[in-house]
């Protein structure tokens, strides 16, 4: 007699009976084996989105959106924001464990004399009009990777993984500060082996070979911070959409421009930069009380971007995390925009608006992120480049997890058919 927890799908029309063993992991939801469903019953099952749906078992990061809790391998990402950086959390994140100082001097290391970029990636990017899209460019670039190391990578070999990782993280501040350049015209700077992983990327954005760049400290820790909170968030569009790849077989290169492709969506990785165009949209400070109206009124389809999460149902803990970065941002710059008086109006007037209390509707992550990244300097197109630098450890993570799980299969969604029926051919001459 086992003890294994079943559930019992008996379908009443015809009497099939399907017995589904029930799953579950570490922590959260139990889950439904539905694998034998099809076999005893005929039925495949329905779920838009997937909302109700476990595509794959991973050990790399937890969510609890009724609690507010984001883990990476099990550490709060509260404890991480303050504790560590985004370099050691990439360790993290690909290796379940937090280095030790060898350990982790080897890898950042690694990470530092893997940052170069081939030199024909400039004959690659000169291709594109200087106002393409950033997103595009990087798509296009990564998957261009393939190319270059078509020829040393073995997805089965453990090793060849872990080098694609390495370069991967590396190139990616790289690539996306030379496409920054390439928009604007300016030449490409070459990453500075002497700077850590975050400064290197912004002397590699903002610095000119006329005069040396000096940066604010805080502004360092910011895009850090920003890095960390965005690592990983577990099975996402982006993230399902590297693994669905990955599981035909495809290199990481190509299955990370995937990736990045997913997460243009404004629905995704795109939100702070949706956040940005609708606070010009607003305008001016005067006009926020106009547009929270607006937005409460069901009969106008302006919605407020930037607030809620469809996955955390009281609060985002990032969001917490990335308000306090937020406002010492601004009162250490001292940057005077209007744009951001209008996000702080707007902050204000949701927290304080019972409408939006009630219905649990704080400003998330992609709120603070644009306000930061906008007074960092950083342009509205490149905001999404910045969520696909840091959310590269945890797509490359998900990918090297999917080949260490023993019978991964590709994956091969079913649906239901809506189209015509069965019918013949007629000849042009007789329709």
């Amino acid at each position: 007699m086992s003890d294994a927890k079943t559930v019992k799908l008996v379908d009443e029309s015809n009497k099939p009976v399907s017995e589904l063993p029930v799953i579950g992991g570490t922590l959260g939801a139990e889950c439904v084996d539905i694998g034998t469903l099809y076999k005893d019953t005929g039925y495949f099952t329905y779920d838009p989105g997937y909302g109700s749906t476990a595509s794959t078992k991973s050990a790399i990061t937890y969510i609890d959106g009724d609690k507010g809790v984001l883990l990476y391998r099990g550490y709060p990402i509260e404890q991480l924001a303050e504790k560590s950086t985004f370099l050691e959390t990439s360790y993290l994140l690909l290796n379940g464990e937090l280095p030790s100082k060898t350990e982790f001097a080897k890898f950042e290391h690694d990470i530092t004399h893997h940052s170069m970029m081939h030199e024909n990636l400039k004959f690659f990017l000169r291709g594109f009009n200087h106002d393409a899209h950033p997103m595009a460019m990087l798509a296009g670039s990564i998957a261009s990777l393939s190319a270059f190391y078509h020829d040393k990578l073995d997805v089965d070999n453990p090793e060849d993984r872990k080098l694609a990782a390495i370069r991967l993280i590396a190139k990616m501040p790289t690539i996306s500060a030379a496409i920054y350049r390439h928009s604007i015209g300016w030449p490409t700077r070459y990453p500075r082996n002497n700077l850590e992983y975050v400064t290197r990327f912004l002397h590699m954005m903002f610095e000119v070979p006329s005069e040396p760049l000096e940066l604010n400290p805080v502004v360092a820790k910011a895009l850090d911070l920003l890095f960390i909170l965005h690592a990983d968030h577990e099975q996402n569009a982006s993230t399902s959409t590297v693994r669905l790849v990955g599981s035909t077989g495809a290199n990481p290169y190509a299955s990370i421009a995937a990736g990045i492709t997913a997460l243009w969506g404004p629905a995704h990785g795109g939100a702070n930069e949706a956040v940005l165009k609708q606070l010009e949209e607003i305008g001016s400070a005067d006009k926020v009380e106009t547009a929270v109206k607006r937005a409460k009124d069901k009969n106008d389809s302006f919605r407020l971007m930037g607030f809620g999460h469809r996955v955390y149902k009281n609060f985002d803990p990032r969001a917490k995390i990335i308000r306090e970065m937020c406002h010492k941002v601004l009162n250490e710059l001292g940057v005077n925009d209007p744009l951001l008086d209008v996000a702080m109006k707007l902050e204000e007037a949701a927290l304080k608006d019972d409408y939006f209390v009630e219905r649990k509707l704080y400003p998330n992550v992609d709120f603070y992120s644009g306000i930061i990244y906008k007074a960092l300097g950083i342009p509205t197109e490149m905001f999404t480049v910045m969520f696909a630098i840091a959310r590269t450890s945890g797509w490359i993570s998900h990918w090297i997890e999917q080949h260490e799980t023993p019978g991964s299969r590709i994956g091969r969604p079913r649906q239901i058919y809506t189209g015509a029926d069965v019918r013949d051919y007629v000849p042009n001459d007789k329709r």
